[in-house]
């Protein structure tokens, strides 16, 4: 409830730390409050948390720490409310900001390709988050929300995995970029899930022949095998009646082969962390 005596924070302002940490400040207009709460979103208009504990009163600066942020480079919302017992103020201007843009080296030699690995699987995990998060797309139907939900947790369990394999030689989360992806547009959402899916199949193609552990060649196989089932219920959702084979399959039958290179130019316009893949090995 509302408290007409209680004024609200004002000139609310957000700064990103070079090592990804958002530092929240704000003027204090001391109208008696017992303290103040911070609370963060996704989305300017969507459903706003409180993040961490309740702060004392005078308040004027609080960290939103980088390994707290649930998806690495996303845009987050923040609004300042100050409190007074069950008593609220009206909420500060809703601001917006994201993680640092940090450069970063995939490594050379195993832990490098499975950096690179990492760096593909965070990319489609952050843009299925997204969709989810979105309740998809206008007008998408009961089973395209199932298959586009299972493929999420897919890539966050993909995500997850690298991550957990390759322990402190993991790069830090990348930031991306999905503004030119209207998230309530079904062709916008398949068709940039069908470029990240076909992509990805390249990349662990083109990855493999650089690997020199076994058990990891083992494992980017049975990952590259759903990729690819990602890859073909996607076209089937996009045109039931193609084939789509021209894009992805050569002439003698086999999934095409994308370098590095070839998958980090592609994938740029949704990665703007900068990536350094001089060291990866070559084959």
């Amino acid at each position: 409830m509302g408290n007409s005596n209680l004024q609200p924070a004002s000139e609310l302002t957000a700064e990103t730390k070079a090592n990804g940490d958002i530092v929240l400040s704000w003027k204090d207009n001391s109208s008696g409050e017992s303290g103040y709460r911070v609370e963060r979103s996704t989305s300017p208009t969507g459903s706003f948390s409180k993040v961490g504990n309740d702060l004392p009163a005078n308040t004027t600066m609080f960290t939103d720490l980088a390994s707290a942020l649930p998806t690495a480079g996303a845009i987050y919302y923040y609004r300042v409310i100050a409190f007074q017992g069950s008593m609220i103020s009206a909420a500060t201007p809703v601001i917006s900001s994201t993680n640092a843009v940090m450069a970063v080296d995939l490594g050379s030699g195993d832990i490098g390709v499975l950096n690179y690995a990492y760096a593909l699987e965070q990319l489609e995990a952050a843009f299925y988050t997204m969709v989810v998060e979105n309740n998809f797309y206008s007008g998408a139907t009961d089973n395209e929300k199932r298959v586009l939900e299972d493929i999420y947790y897919h890539e966050v369990a993909h995500r997850d995995f690298f991550k957990a394999a390759l322990g402190t030689a993991a790069i830090p989360g990348l930031m991306v970029d999905f503004s030119s992806v209207d998230f309530n547009s079904r062709s916008s959402v398949l068709g940039t899930a069908k470029v990240l899916e076909n992509t990805g199949v390249g990349a662990y193609n083109g990855a493999g022949a650089l690997l020199e552990n076994v058990n990891y060649l083992l494992v980017a196989g049975k990952i590259v095998s759903v990729e690819a089932r990602h890859a073909a219920v996607i076209s089937n959702l996009i045109d039931p009646r193609s084939t789509a084979f021209v894009d992805t399959v050569d002439a003698q039958g086999l999934d095409i082969i994308l370098t590095p290179a070839e998958v980090l130019a592609g994938a740029g316009p949704f990665i703007v962390t900068e990536i350094n893949a001089e060291n990866l090995p070559t084959a």
